[in-house]
């Protein structure tokens, strides 16, 4: 397709750690801010640097980069629970989310799973429903006493 940059994913590395943490700070504060109040937004953004780097560490996590650098990032438990899955601004609908749920997808069935699953937020959920992930649940969840609504999905393999 003219003018999508071509998309290289590779597996995460440690030396990644801050560059996601940036990444996910841009994009919940630009991208999400559509869709979510400031203080929504501000408890969202918050990131623990020593808790990042278990989670990264504890689960397959593959970076997309665009001309060497850094666009997204998105990870899978072992139960193919897609818990992050972030685009850089300035990347956004550029094929950078899609290329990374089709590697995910492809390690999901090498390791055997029949389903991948999500808590999307409200800005994600219609990048999941185009990419064949269906709602099975609304919810709501309290993180420091802000309310978020998420959209328990599901994309059966």
């Amino acid at each position: 397709m003219p003018g999508l940059p071509l998309i290289e994913v590779r597996p995460y590395r440690a030396s990644d750690l801050d560059a996601l943490i940036d990444l996910f700070q841009r994009a919940v504060r630009e991208t999400a801010s559509a869709d979510y109040k400031p203080e929504q937004i501000e408890v969202w953004a918050q990131a623990d640097r020593d808790e990042w780097e278990l989670a990264r560490a504890s689960r397959p996590t593959f970076v997309g980069l665009v001309d060497g650098k850094i666009a997204g990032f998105a990870d899978m438990e072992k139960n193919g629970l897609i818990d992050m899955m972030f685009v850089d601004p300035t990347h956004q609908r550029k094929s950078v989310a899609t290329s990374l749920l089709a590697r995910i997808e492809a390690e999901a069935e090498e390791a055997g799973l029949t389903a991948l699953h999500t808590y999307s937020s409200v800005t994600a959920r219609p990048f999941f429903e185009y990419c064949g992930f269906t709602m099975l649940l609304a919810r709501a969840v309290v993180v420091r006493e802000q309310r978020f609504i998420q959209f328990v999905m599901e994309k059966v393999l």
